[in-house]
């Protein structure tokens, strides 16, 4: 009886079996021809972001769904692997795709705890899930990804499919792979990172959001020491390793705030461009785009501009609390309730917003975020000190609750600042190429993204007046030509409108003035009178050879105080003319595209001054206004510029009609830089709204650092001008040659183009000959100058 049953037994065990078998040979024989191609697998091309390139290699931004950086298998340490190895497959080199000691183990496991705790799934079968499958926990899905681990263990190597899974898993904050995940949670590369962060990377695959250091870091931990102790008992690390491993500060990486290259603005232009081009594939086809931009310029171009719009908005007063919190609400869990108020409003630079928990005359003590205190006193309160008055209205006193901004002070103490409502504008290029070295399009990207380099159409006041005084001088008139400083009334047609009475910024008038000093001291009567006598309809179409459109610039007189409408961008191309000897040069951001393997795709080719620009002005022209431009920096309304201590600097102050918007645009022979102060809803920057107050200090700052070091650059004068010595105070004046032979047909040019005497000392000038009388009025009304 007892052989019959077992027999019976052993009977239903081998039909069982057999129709198992059966059944799974049919299902696989249904299935294999059904699995999906391994193309996807053979020929991997993973979503790399566009990322955003300085012209030194430096990152200054990155675009795309997926942080990810491609890793060649070679190229990820051997601690890394062993340590995924050690967490997810230690057989992973020993099975053939499905593990059945894993199985095995997991089974028992699963059974002996009385729920699922563990799938058995190996690297090679996460590879199938991910790249093909759902992640629905079925019996289906289970058997086609079990077959499509053999099928792909077929087809590439151990290595090859390690190196997928290294670069596909998902880590979480939004990185995909190892190395952009060594990038997200400790800002360096994976060969950089110690065996503690190997491990803790190596713990994220199995559940990234539960494991995530930056989420959870006391479950991260806890997974981190597993595969810790895993790593040692394979004998991947010693005993010694381990402890100190166990022992070590994790070191994440603090969150993004502004550091590195700021050029916010930059990355947005660059996105742009890409996406116009490349449309969505700009995002995942692992662009590399290296711009134009140098690092430290940018650097020094966002530093000088956010102190100059700070310090112009000081002047101002602070205007009081930003919000306010309501601290008496908060029953428990003060911090938390803290973090999530400030959650929504972000840091810009070194203001940080804060929580005041306590205040008065002599101390406030702010709740900054993440848990941290600062305690502002003394001359941290100076400018704020008002606010801390009880004479005020509560929405204006900074008291408990109040939402204020505070920052360090370079003395070592924290002090109250604000947002400034004011905005700006900063670009420079190289104006032989047009390459842009520097820009920067508002005070905080993150506050406004509106680029007002290249999107803001303001009038640009006095900055657009050698652009009249450039074509009086291409109709004729001389630096040394005399021309009334004195009030006029416009007929109406001649505007377009009603009666025009236009002024002197000071209301002062000179009387006759040389074209030279009256843009040194920035007349308005002259760039008029000067466009009167060239014709509005010529002082258009001139302006269009510096990139003025003809449709924002309309003829009519009250063009030659810059009524019309610029952007800053274009106001440096255009001063890039005088700066490059006449040649219209067009800035250019983007210097070459590269694809994922290097390969250069695109390239800029400018147009170089001398080498292809086409030349707008005759070179007589550029020189002369540029001289010009010198003595509004040596003698006229930009003449803090002198601090700098330079010879070679040329530029024009711009303030347009009721302080609305401040400019000044200037440039070495090698460096254009143009800055703009304003507001973006127009209304008067009031008193120290001038182009000389508001927006000079930024360009000078800037200046400084850009061009410490380099050696003044003294350009000799273009073949056909006459340098005539002794014409004032001043040392002389330009001409045309031709020009100066028909007024001076008495006086002699030597072969350097030079009247005699002009290298005679100073001294020996009253042997000079007599000069012409519009000269010799300039050397009056430069004494008078002096005198009064």
């Amino acid at each position: 009886m007892l052989l019959r049953i077992l027999k019976l037994v052993l009977g239903s065990i081998l039909g069982i079996t057999t129709l198992a078998v059966g059944v799974l040979a049919v299902a696989i024989l249904v299935t294999w021809p059904r699995l999906p191609s391994l193309d996807i697998l053979t020929d991997y091309r993973p979503k790399i972001p566009l990322r955003v390139y300085a012209a030194d290699g430096a990152l200054i931004g990155e675009f795309g769904e997926e942080r990810r950086s491609f890793s060649r298998i070679h190229d990820v340490p051997p601690l890394m692997r062993q340590a995924l190895l050690s967490a997810e497959d230690e057989r992973f080199y020993q099975h053939g795709g499905v593990d059945y000691v894993g199985v095995l183990r997991a089974a028992l496991g699963n059974i002996v705890s009385g729920h699922t705790r563990s799938g058995a799934s190996t690297i090679t079968m996460q590879v199938a899930k991910n790249f093909f499958l759902s992640s629905e926990k079925t019996f289906s899905r289970k058997f086609n990804e079990a077959l499509l681990a053999f099928k792909i263990e077929h087809t590439l190597s151990k290595d090859q499919i390690l190196e997928l899974y290294l670069n596909q898993i998902y880590l979480g904050q939004r990185a995909y792979g190892f190395s952009a995940a060594s990038q997200a949670y400790f800002g360096k590369p994976l060969n950089e990172l110690s065996v503690a962060q190997f491990a803790m990377l190596a713990g994220l695959p199995k559940a990234p959001s539960s494991y995530n250091p930056v989420a959870n870091p006391e479950r991260a931990r806890l997974r981190q020491l597993y595969v810790l102790r895993r790593m040692h008992e394979l004998g991947h690390i010693s005993t010694a390793q381990l402890e100190a491993a166990k022992a070590e500060p994790l070191g994440l990486a603090k969150p993004a705030r502004d550091t590195g290259v700021p050029a916010q603005f930059v990355a947005e232009m660059v996105r742009q461009d890409m996406y116009q081009k490349y449309k969505d594939a700009a995002y995942t086809e692992g662009f590399r785009v290296y711009t134009t931009i140098d690092s430290r310029n940018q650097r020094w171009a966002f530093d000088s501009l956010r102190a100059g719009l700070m310090d112009y908005d000081r002047r101002l007063g602070y205007r009081g609390p930003e919000s306010f919190v309501d601290l008496g609400a908060i029953s428990e869990d003060r911090d938390e309730a803290l973090d999530e108020a400030l959650s929504s409003i972000r840091d810009s630079g070194e203001l940080e917003p804060g929580v005041v928990l306590s205040a008065s005359p002599s101390e406030v003590k702010v709740y900054l975020r993440g848990s941290r205190f600062a305690t502002v006193k003394g001359p941290g309160l100076s400018f704020a000190r008002r606010a801390l008055s009880s004479k005020l209205t509560p929405a204006q006193q900074i008291r408990p609750g109040a939402v204020v901004r505070i920052q360090p002070n370079p003395k070592g103490y924290w002090e109250i600042a604000q947002m400034p409502e004011v905005e700006g504008a900063f670009v420079s290029m190289d104006p032989r190429t047009g390459a842009i070295k520097s820009l920067v399009g508002g005070f905080d990207f993150n506050r406004r993204s509106f680029n007002h380099v290249t999107q803001a159409w303001r009038q640009p006041g006095s900055t657009f007046k050698p652009f009249v005084y450039s074509a009086g001088l291409d109709r004729g008139f001389t630096a040394s030509t005399l021309i009334n400083d004195a009030p006029l009334s416009i007929d109406p047609a001649s505007i377009g409108g009603q009666r025009w009475e236009p002024k002197n910024d000071d209301n002062r008038y000179a009387g006759l003035i040389s074209m030279r000093r009256a843009l040194a001291l920035s007349k308005n009567m002259v760039s008029i009178r000067i466009l009167q006598a060239i014709g509005t309809d010529y002082g258009q179409q001139y302006a269009q050879r510096f990139g003025f459109s003809a449709k924002n610039n309309p003829a009519y007189l009250t063009m030659a105080l810059g009524a019309g409408l610029v952007t800053p961008l274009q106001m440096a191309e255009g001063y890039s003319v005088f700066a490059n000897g006449g040649y219209r040069t067009r800035a250019y951001f983007i210097d070459r595209i590269e694809d994922l393997n290097g390969r250069v795709i695109a390239r800029t080719a400018p147009a170089v001054a001398g080498q292809g620009a086409t030349q707008v002005i005759d070179p007589r022209n550029a020189f002369i206004t540029s001289s010009l431009l010198r003595d509004v920096i040596r003698f006229g309304t930009a003449n803090r510029a002198m601090s700098l201590g330079r010879s070679d600097l040329a530029g024009k102050t711009g303030t347009t009609n009721d302080f609305r918007d401040a400019w000044f645009a200037g440039f070495s022979p090698n460096l254009v830089a143009v800055t703009w102060v304003g507001y973006d809803q127009p209304r008067s920057l009031g008193r120290f709204g001038y182009g000389g107050t508001a927006a000079l200090p930024i360009w000078t700052n800037y200046m400084a650092n850009a061009l410490k070091g380099q050696p003044e650059v003294e350009l000799p004068p273009p073949e056909g001008i006459v340098v005539r010595p002794g014409a004032g105070l001043r040392g002389g004046d330009e001409y045309y040659m031709e020009e100066f032979q028909r007024t001076n047909p008495e006086l002699q040019i030597n072969n350097r183009g030079s009247v005699p005497g002009a290298a005679k000392p100073a001294e020996e000038e009253a042997a000079v000959p007599v000069a012409p009388p519009d000269a010799a009025q300039d050397a009056v009304e430069n004494v008078k100058e002096l005198l009064f």
